[in-house]
């Protein structure tokens, strides 16, 4: 009885990391006043992006470049990062600080990311907007 159980709450545990979500969830927890933001990320622009990435459901940080002190930079909009990062990251100001849900068909989807996201996993990101370089300016 005992061992259905525990197989039963593995089930349930192995759910909440397997996809439930189906939309992109954004949550702003540090908004940056319209009067100080001179500018907004747009597709095109290089922008750099503070982060810590975990899955849904889950305490266990699997990538933070918090700790590591080097943001990453990429061009929004280009595909150079999964979907759901070019959706997350698009309007926000420098210094913005946003939590992203991301389901697993905007992140790695059913491929998974080697043996740190498993397949069809939603995953969760804290980020920060450190600087916007426009298309222009490079």
């Amino acid at each position: 009885m005992h061992f259905i159980k525990s197989l039963g709450i593995l089930a349930l545990s192995c759910g909440a990391l397997a996809g439930n979500l189906t939309d992109l969830d954004i949550k702003v927890t540090h908004e940056i006043p319209a009067s100080e933001c001179k500018i907004k990320a747009t597709d095109g622009d290089v922008v750099s992006v503070h982060y810590s990435g975990s899955l849904v459901g889950s305490d266990e940080v699997f990538d933070s470049s918090y700790s590591r002190g080097v943001p990453i930079s990429f061009e929004l909009g280009s595909g150079r990062v999964i979907q759901g990062w070019d959706q997350g990251i698009l309007g926000m100001c420098i210094g913005e600080k946003r939590e992203l849900r991301i389901p697993s068909n905007l992140g790695y989807g059913a491929r998974g990311a080697g043996a740190v996201i498993p397949p069809n996993a939603d995953l969760f990101f804290e980020t920060t907007l450190v600087d916007i370089r426009r298309r222009d300016e490079l």
